[in-house]
This record gives C-alpha cells, structure tokens and sequence, in this order.
C-alpha cells in the first residue's frame, strides 16, 4: 500500500469508528458482513474496470432518496479519482417506475443532472407532481428551459430504452429490494436500513471502497 492509499484507508477507518464505535479502528471491527453489509454471490458488471465503481440505486418518487440526495452529492464530489460514481434509477414495476427511470436517463444524456436532478426530486416531494405522464415531464423541463419536444424524443429513444433494461438488469444482479441502496464495484450492497442510516450508509460504502483498494 502507497502512502495515497495508507491515507485513504486511515480516513475510511475513521470514519467507520465515529459512526460504528471504536471496535471499527480495528481490522476485525467496523461493518459487519450480513449485517450492514452484503457480499453477492456473482459478480456484476461495471463500467470501468480500472476504477472502484460504487452505484446509488434510486427512485424519484421515493422521499427517503429525495432526503438523502443533498448528503450523497456533497460525499460523491470528496470521491478519490480511482472511483467512479455512478446513478441508476430503479423499476420495481412498468408504472411509474419506467418512466422515471427513461426522465434520469434523458436529463443525464442531454447533460442536465447539475441543472435538472435534483429539481425533479423538488418537483415531486415539495410541489406534489407525479411528473409520471410525458406531458407532465414535458411541461416540467419546458418550465426549467429545456427544450419540450427535443427532450422527450430523447426520453422516448431506443438508447433510452436500453439503458433502462440495463439498469433493471442490473437491480436484480445486486438484489435490490429498496430504495436508496449502494452497491460497491460489483460485489456488495448496503443501504440505509442495513446500517442504521443513510450517513453510515456512505461510511460502509467507504470501509468497503477501502477494502477493495487493499485488494481484500
């Protein structure tokens, strides 16, 4: 381990030992396997295989997401650069879920997240729109100066689509069952529930990151 490396797991073990007590500075302490945390039996997929990729998996119409969305941006823009996150909107069911999932894509491929995510999450848990109907979504952006009929042909693309089959295929590859969850580089998962939080939630997610970095 470099001295980088040294550095980044000493402040993940810190971080687990404030929200888990002290028994997390030690090597067999912190989260424990089965408990704040699972490891899956297969591996899955993820997009750079040079880098960590930890995955928030979510739903727009979920409050505990729409809660949780301030603390997550703050932690994802203090991530080292060997990790890679990454968002994938979830479909539990066709409605409403599918729809929400093709609204992420669609703001993420025309480059709006900075300007649009979180104002869906507003829009939805503030304001009371279901925003699950293309004409509801098309007066939302169009109200935000997106382009109506250019943002909808992109939500209603074949590329769109796909996306949305890969990230379902992906929710079932990690077993998710709820909303928000993390799953960390293909092999485990935590959420909120399974930590006691979604703060210790990120400091499972940073123990785990740590531990893949080791090679552990």
């Amino acid at each position: 381990m470099n001295r980088r490396d040294f550095a980044l797991a000493s402040a993940s073990t810190a971080a687990c030992a404030a929200l888990f007590g002290p028994a997390a500075a030690h090597a067999q302490g912190g989260p424990v396997e089965g408990t704040n945390y699972v490891k899956l039996g297969a591996r899955q997929p993820t997009q750079d295989p040079k880098k960590i990729e930890v995955v928030e998996f979510f739903w727009y119409g979920c409050p505990h997401c729409a809660s949780f969305e301030p603390m997550l941006e703050t932690w994802a823009k203090k991530l080292p650069a060997d990790v890679n996150f990454r968002r994938m909107p979830v479909a539990f069911r066709e409605v409403p879920y599918v729809i929400h999932q093709k609204l992420y894509f669609a703001i993420e491929t025309m480059g709006l997240l900075d300007s649009l995510h979180r104002k869906v999450f507003n829009a939805m848990h503030v304001e009371k729109l279901k925003l699950d109907t293309p004409d509801s979504i098309g007066e939302f952006v169009a109200k935000n100066g997106v382009d109506k009929a250019k943002f909808l042909d992109t939500m209603n693309s074949f590329g769109i689509a796909t996306r949305a089959k890969q990230a379902a295929a992906l929710s079932i590859g990690y077993k998710i069952d709820g909303t928000p969850a993390m799953g960390i580089d293909g092999s485990y998962f935590t959420s909120g529930s399974m930590a006691g939080g979604n703060d210790r939630a990120l400091a499972v997610t940073d123990f785990l990151v740590a531990r893949i970095r080791k090679g552990a």
